[in-house]
Formats: structure tokens, sequence, C-alpha cells
């Protein structure tokens, strides 16, 4: 398989009945793409010119939405949690990076097994970074995904840690703001209606009272309800998440949630008392992202603070109208402690490196990969290794990144070897579905979820292109 000319993607929708000749690209009486045109589209989406690109992305977008696929906001499923209205579940938001295409396709057959339609699609900034693959992007190999596996209803699609940089902040916080601002369109623009601010990283425990603490947190995850708010398509209501104890420091406490609120409401007041607040509350409970990975490479085992979890969530739900809280860094946990997220009622756990993981260490990916991978972070990336950290450290931390390079390698990856690491994702989804307890949440989901198709711009190749 290869990449699809932009001539060949406009032969390709003429073959499934778009209508091209009007003023705009009408898909209403298209067909659905055939399985090799999804997976020609996906590949073109990730790896082609940046017009060309363009073109497969919207391309994803329209078809999906013709099948009945659309990319949703879960406020309403978090609101209905926090009137009581469903509990016992955790809802898994998972980062899936760099081979998106096919990781999200094993996830779209998990949730088919268990009849699930309660996970999230998530990607923080960092990630689009590193692995080059803008939220556009990101979003077209999810659509695609559900496409190709004939799912249909909502498709939930979240920025993750949308994240203040404490120092840029301090040292001109109106560009900081400004630029993350500029981020949160561009994901609202590619259909991630949930987003998560991330303002705890200038909290400052030095002072004297935990309000003050929070104070500048509370103040900015206002002011970013606010333009979010002002930027969300018409009849979305988008899914906002605040966070108040950065992951892998000292845990949050109810204290501290309280006083985080009382500033946050306080701000949103002076804003508008009509505006929908956030629903949910990220806090630190012991965990590290990506785990904590002693010297020779291995896991160090985690005490994750359930109580906590559940104390939080609680406060959340009967003071606040908030869904609860969410736990972070926690895809290396084993399932004995995944599985007791649901009982803890965290709402939502945010999974990214085991898959990652799997992925890098299976047994059939070919070695030439795994050989590329290691070559390309320790020639690219040595600079980042800590003070003490082994090579063993440094590599399971770093490897992630060698993912904007290593896009095209497993694509070209033979189909045996593909076929297997699918299988064994499938696998692991379907286990983190039953430890969630999403299974059986299919009615659940289409009952409180409003869909809202958002049709996005033509792209101006194809506009020269039908007009050539």
């Amino acid at each position: 398989m290869a990449c699809a000319s932009l001539a060949e993607l406009t032969d390709d929708l003429k073959t499934i009945g778009v209508d091209l000749a009007g003023s705009s690209p009408d898909f209403s009486k298209s067909k659905r793409p055939p399985d090799a045109m999804i997976d020609r589209w996906a590949e073109t989406a990730a790896l082609a010119e940046p017009e060309t690109r363009a073109v497969a992305i919207w391309a994803i977008r329209e078809a999906a939405h013709a099948a009945g696929i659309v990319p949703a906001s879960i406020q309403e499923l978090y609101l209905a949690c926090a009137a009581g209205k469903w509990s016992g579940k955790t809802v898994p938001a998972m980062n899936l990076r760099g081979w998106s295409y096919h990781t999200c396709r094993a996830v779209f057959r998990a949730g088919q097994e268990l009849d699930s339609k309660l996970f999230i699609f998530e990607q923080a900034v960092g990630e689009a970074l590193y692995a080059q693959q803008p939220p556009l992007e990101y979003a077209a190999a999810v659509l695609a995904a559900a496409l190709r596996e004939g799912h249909t209803g909502p498709v939930f699609l979240q920025a993750d840690h949308d994240q203040i940089n404490a120092k840029a902040y301090l040292a001109d916080p109106k560009a900081e703001v400004r630029k993350l601002e500029n981020i949160m369109r561009e994901q609202v623009a590619a259909g991630m209606y949930s987003i998560d601010i991330d303002a705890s990283t200038v909290v400052d425990l030095s002072l004297a009272t935990v309000e003050d603490q929070q104070r500048v947190n509370a103040e900015l995850t206002a002011h970013f309800t606010e333009f979010v708010r002002g930027i969300e398509p018409k009849g979305v209501s988008i899914s906002l998440g605040a966070e108040i104890g950065e992951v892998g420091h000292e845990n949050t406490t109810p204290e501290e949630l309280r006083a985080f609120m009382k500033v946050y409401l306080e701000e949103m007041a002076k804003r508008s008392a009509k505006l929908p607040i956030v629903s949910k509350i990220s806090i630190n409970s012991g965990t590290y992202h990506g785990g904590k990975v002693l010297p020779d490479g291995t896991l160090a085992e985690v005490n994750v603070d359930y109580d906590l979890l559940k104390t939080i969530s609680t406060i959340c739900r009967s003071e606040y109208n908030m869904a609860g809280a969410v736990q972070h860094g926690a895809s290396t946990l084993p399932g004995t402690q995944l599985a007791k997220l649901p009982k803890a009622e965290a709402v939502e756990v945010h999974l990214a490196l085991g898959f990652n993981n799997l992925i890098f260490d299976h047994p059939a990916l070919p070695q030439t990969i795994k050989d590329q991978i290691k070559e390309y972070t320790f020639a690219n990336h040595l600079s980042e290794k800590g003070a003490g950290e082994t090579d063993a450290q440094f590599f399971y931390n770093t490897r992630k990144k060698s993912w904007k390079v290593m896009k095209k390698p497993f694509w070209e990856m033979p189909k045996a070897a593909e076929t297997a690491i699918m299988a064994s994702l499938q696998e692991m989804f379907r286990n983190m579905f039953t430890w969630m307890n999403v299974g059986g949440t299919s009615k659940l989901v289409d009952d409180n979820t409003t869909l809202v198709k958002i049709a996005p711009p033509v792209p101006e190749a194809l506009r020269k292109a039908r007009a050539a």
C-alpha cells in the first residue's frame, strides 16, 4: 500500500458517489469507502505531503459523518454521572501515539466485543509535538479507525494536559496564555470537544494559605473556561477538566480541592453565572506519568491512594455537581490495581505508556524496527538523560520520542507482524475495559450524548482540483 495522490483522492471520492459538482462537496448520497480505500486514506493522512494530507483528513471526517460517526463532547455523560444516573465505571482516556490508526482499530474492536462506547481518545500537546502528529492528523486516525471497524455514534476526542509552562508564564504571562489559546483553537477545529486545562504547574506551595497556593491556578482555569466557551461550535458544550495536583508530586488534599473551587467559582461568577464550569478534577494520588522506572529499566510498585480518589470524587459530586476525580499515570499499573478504580469512583483514568510499551517490546515487531528506535533515541535525545539515570531508564523514558521518524517504518512492516501486534493490543484494551467496568455501555453513551456534525472547511487543494 502507498499514499494516495491528490488526483487519486479525487477519483476515490467520485467512486463512492460524492458529488463534487456543486458549490461544496456533497456526501449525502455517497457509499461507505471500501476497506482498502479507508486504509489508503489513513496512510495518506499520516504520511503524505501537506496538501494531499489535508484532503485525506477532510475526506475521512466527511465520510465518517456520512456513516454516522461524529466527534462529540462527553459533557452530558459526566453531568449524568454527577447527578447519580450512573456510577462504578471509570472512563479510559487513551493516548495512542504514532501508530494511531492501527491501535485505534484495536480499540474499536475491543469495544464491539464488550458492547462499549465509553472510552476517550486523547492527545497531549507534548505528544503532538514529539510525534509530529497535529490534532487534525490524530483525529483523522481515530475517525478512520472507527469507519474501518464499523463503529457508529459518538467518538470522544480529548486534549490532554493543555498545560501552562510555569517558567514561560513567569517571564511573560500574556504570551503564554495566548500560546495556549492558539493551541486550543487548533484542538477544537480537530473535533477535540473535551479539553483538560492544566494550570497546576503554577501552584505555589510556599504561600501561607491553601487558597493562595491555588489562586493563580484557579484564575487561569477560569480564564480558559471562558475562552473555550467562546470558541466552541454551536450546539456543542465542550467538556472541561481542571487539575489541582501535579502528577508525580505531593498528593492532593480535600482542602486543596475546596480552596481551588472557591477561587474558581468566584472568578467564574465575575465572568458569567451561566457559563458551564469544569466537570472533573485531575489530582495526584501517588502515581507517576509512565510509571517510576528502576535503574534496571523495570517498574517500581506504586501505592495508589484509592481512599483519596473516592473522597475527592464524593466531594465533587455532592458539593460542586461534577463527575469526580481523574486518575493520571496509571497505564503501567497491574490489572489488580486498575480494577480498583471504579470502586474508588474515579470518573476517568489517563492511559498512555503501557500501550506504547506493548508495541515497542512486542516479540513480533521486526528487530530492524526495534534497532531503529534505539539508534534514533540515543543519537538524538541523549542530552535529555538525567543525572544518575541508567541507559535502561533513559531509553524507557525517552523512546516514545522516536515516533516522528518511525511512523513510516510501522506502516511498512510485514502484515503478519501488524496482525499479531493489533491482536495483542485488542486483548489489552479488552482487559482494560473490563477492569474499568465500561462493558455494556453503548446505550448509556448513545442516550446521553448529543451528536452535532460540524463540517470541516474544504481544503484549498481540493477546491483547486475540482476547478481544474
